[in-house]
């Protein structure tokens, strides 16, 4: 299985925002997401630091 890659919160928002997803409302440095199907995902972004791989999995996988 390929390993994770290294994202920003902010490019990952992008990605989000190409496959349907919108910006419902920011609350600090949370943003949140959600689908026209009624998905729905919390990102943050602080910062320019990575978002932890295991939250990144967590979000393909659940959300």
């Amino acid at each position: 299985m390929p390993k994770f890659p290294a994202i920003k919160g902010k490019d990952f928002i992008n990605f989000l925002e190409s496959i349907g997803f919108r910006i419902t409302r920011t609350k600090g440095s949370h943003v949140r997401l959600r689908s026209e199907d009624g998905r729905a995902t919390t990102i943050p972004v602080h910062r320019n630091k990575n978002i932890p791989k295991g939250l990144l999995r967590k979000i393909i996988r659940e959300d």
